[in-house]
């Protein structure tokens, strides 16, 4: 190509910055909608510890510490578990965007239940905010990620962050709102609040739908014959479970603990079958497959990441109310606004991890699992930090300082800074063409496992002390995070010894 020919090609247009962004409308519509959905999130997650563990007289359900955050455990898991069904029916059945608005609206019944304050609607109330959530929230990542601009690693990470970013100023609000509703007034309200939330976020989707693009159908739309016996199997389902919970009712319900036991079995075994099942997709050839088993290696980390995380709700909550001195110039600050701690946290220092993702650029997936690794580190020393706290309040026989748990919070919240944009970034570039919802239901489905487990292993507060089981989660994260970073530079080495020996 001579000089002349080359002036005449055009320049490449710059990618525009990930800051650009915000003034688009279809970012302004997911941001409102994931906003309010968040509101709801956190508001309920602010209050259901609480309300478990208050006594009878108080309103509460009166359960022990352990079983509260087994039962905390147990909703979160679910929530994530209902992902993996959720994105299967958005790729082959509602299509994204309906998926979508039917998983709002399925939140919105779910906190609208709650709200009743008659205790059989407690349950149906929780399970249908479990299973809208899994329904909107494997969606919502692939609608974006179709609206995002093209570009490497780095900035797809970075728009997830900006957009994480985005949605945490109403995380930040809901257990602000709800949590003075619930404790100071009552429970139910509480709940009630988190419900005219969500349904605010349903009427902006709606208002701001038209500007979205990409498929409004499934991926890969079921033949119509299966899509009628699917039909005929919900209905018989769904008539099944009011039957069921009909009877349940009337004999005076279920033992909680066998309940909580076969979740938790629940969320070990359907990894491994959800595993299988893709890798066995007649309509995915092999370089397909390779990235899902590749995808393998991050996902060890997110399930012990998920696990520390649904500690947040249940734990952290037990030390803000019982660990934590809360009075503040005569004002005794509600245990459950220290929820607030972290989506505040995410969002002053989400900017930051946006431009280091930019900045570390494409990195492949040993740069992921190193990351992953820093990860854990950050929650390690947030769990240190909470533990040397409970053993000051113990050893003392005192309340302690909110420093210690707000530092506590910082640590998960760098942790998920990682585990959240990078985890759904990666996912996002594993998934086979026409799977992205399912993708993201596995994405979902580790976080589930690790709440799950740690849902289980919250049994355990109680029966040892509370330093002791915040430090075991430490020590287990610091000895993940040092074995994965052990396996990437041997790896590393390995690979430079082979070019070597081909010189």
């Amino acid at each position: 190509m001579t000089s002349s020919e080359q002036l005449l090609l055009p320049e490449p247009t710059p990618d525009p910055p990930v800051w650009t962004l915000l003034r688009q409308r279809w970012f302004s519509t997911l941001f409102l909608t994931d906003m309010w959905e968040r509101f709801s999130y956190y508001g309920m997650q602010a209050l259901l510890f609480l309300y478990a563990t208050a006594p009878a007289a108080d309103g509460g359900l009166g359960l022990s510490a352990g079983t509260a955050g087994a039962l905390f455990g147990l909703y979160v898991s679910l929530s994530f578990l209902a992902a993996m069904p959720g994105g299967w029916l958005g790729d082959r059945v509602l299509g994204t965007h309906r998926a979508m608005l039917c998983g709002a609206l399925t939140i919105a019944a779910g906190h609208a239940c709650m709200a009743v304050p008659v205790p059989g609607f407690f349950s149906p109330g929780l399970f249908l905010v479990a299973s809208g959530t899994g329904l909107f929230k494997p969606n919502l990542p692939v609608v974006f990620d179709q609206m995002t601009p093209g570009g490497d690693s780095g900035r797809r990470q970075a728009a997830f962050s900006l957009f994480y970013m985005s949605v945490q100023v109403s995380a930040l609000a809901g257990p602000l709102v709800t949590g003075a509703l619930g404790e100071r007034v009552d429970w139910h309200l509480g709940f009630g609040a988190a419900a005219v939330g969500m349904l605010l976020g349903v009427a902006q989707y709606l208002r701001g739908a038209p500007a979205l693009r990409g498929r409004t159908g499934p991926a890969r739309p079921l033949p119509p014959a299966a899509l009628r016996r699917l039909v005929r199997a919900a209905w018989a389902a769904l008539g099944a479970a009011v039957l069921l919970g009909a009877a349940v009712t009337a004999a005076g319900g279920v033992p909680l603990r066998p309940v909580l036991a076969l979740c938790g079995l629940a969320s070990l075994v359907l990894p491994v079958w959800y595993f299988r099942r893709l890798l066995r997709g007649g309509d995915l050839d092999e370089p397909a497959r390779a990235r899902i088993r590749g995808y393998r290696r991050v996902f060890v980390p997110a399930v012990l990441f998920w696990a520390m995380f649904g500690q947040l709700g249940s734990v952290f909550s037990l030390f803000a109310r019982s660990y934590t001195d809360r009075d503040m110039a005569g004002f005794e600050v509600p245990a459950s606004w220290f929820q607030a701690a972290h989506p505040l946290f995410v969002l002053l220092l989400a900017p930051l991890a946006a431009w280091l993702w930019l900045r570390l650029g494409p990195r492949g997936a040993t740069g992921t699992v190193r990351q992953f690794s820093a990860g854990l580190l950050w929650a390690a020393g947030g769990f240190a930090v909470l533990a040397w706290g409970a053993r000051t309040a113990e050893t003392g026989d005192t309340r302690v300082s909110a420093g210690w748990l707000l530092l506590a919070f910082l640590g998960v919240s760098c942790a998920e800074l990682v585990f959240g944009p990078v985890g759904l970034s990666i996912t996002a570039e594993s998934t086979p063409d026409g799977h992205g919802s399912r993708m993201m239901g596995l994405f979902y489905l580790g976080a589930a496992l690790g709440a799950g487990l740690g849902g289980q292993l919250s049994r355990l507060v109680g029966v040892v002390p509370l330093w002791a089981y915040l430090a075991g989660f430490s020590a287990v994260a610091v000895l993940t995070a040092l074995t994965l970073a052990a396996t990437v530079s041997g790896r590393a080495s390995s690979a430079g010894r082979a070019l070597k020996a081909t010189e």
